[in-house]
């Protein structure tokens, strides 16, 4: 359940985004299959956490969520590199 300012929310998606970014660099770094996949999946999950935290955003720090979506496609760029 959330509070009113939203900070579950927010905390979930930077941790989701944090997690995400983690394990792109360790799936690119080893190139094994199936760290390239969880890692797939997790910047999946991140990228929903984060638009639906935007789309309930009331009054949240837009900073921040420019920050995610940035660190987001920079893994999202990583990880499609080290897949060709």
């Amino acid at each position: 359940m959330t509070n009113p300012s939203g900070f579950n929310d927010i905390k979930q998606v930077e941790m989701s985004v944090l997690s995400a970014e983690h394990m792109v660099g360790q799936a690119t770094r080893s190139m094994d299959e199936e760290q390239l996949e969880a890692a797939t999946n997790a910047l999946q999950d991140a990228k929903s956490q984060l638009y639906k935290a935007m789309s309930h955003q009331t009054g949240v720090d837009e900073a921040f969520f420019e920050m995610s979506q940035e660190l987001l496609d920079k893994a999202d760029h990583q990880l499609k590199e080290a897949k060709k």
